[in-house]
């Protein structure tokens, strides 16, 4: 069997996840774990900082620093949600969503040329495979446990 240590390792690398920013937009440093929330914020139906910090698999003190800081960046907007004040929601500002369309865009044009490289039974039988190995682990432990947790 190959060794899927260092195959993941390796597209975690291309992908650019190691990175501290994911890309510079407009003049602002977006981190990987930023354009994560902001893709969660943007596809998830008013969404409030313990579902999305839930989501990304984050403990809330970490999120809502990330998101304090898209807050002060004016990318994010936190509304106190009507039924219980204690509760905020979150949104995309018209900036943010500049922001996220921008790398929205270069995300797909950076998948769209990985696959112009496969036929489209290659295709398809990655993406399958991703959404089965996606699947499986969401019904495992998490592997290593967070720095202090």
């Amino acid at each position: 069997m190959e060794n899927i240590r260092e195959i993941v390792q390796t597209m975690t690398r291309r992908i650019g996840l190691l990175n501290k920013n994911c890309c510079s937009v407009e003049g602002i440093d977006v981190s990987v774990a930023q354009s994560h929330i902001l893709y969660e914020i943007n596809r998830t139906h008013q969404p409030s900082i313990q579902q999305i910090a839930e989501i990304l698999g984050m403990d809330v003190t970490t999120f809502s620093r990330q998101v304090q800081s898209l807050v002060e960046a004016e990318l994010v907007k936190k509304t106190p949600f009507a039924e219980d004040r204690r509760v905020q929601i979150l949104s995309l500002t018209e900036k943010g969503e500049r922001i996220h369309d921008y790398i929205e865009k270069i995300m797909n044009t950076y998948y769209d040329d990985i696959f112009s490289h496969m036929s489209e039974f290659e295709k398809e039988t990655v993406i399958r495979s991703l959404q089965l190995f996606n699947h499986a682990m969401a019904k495992t432990k998490q592997c290593c446990n967070p720095v202090g947790g």
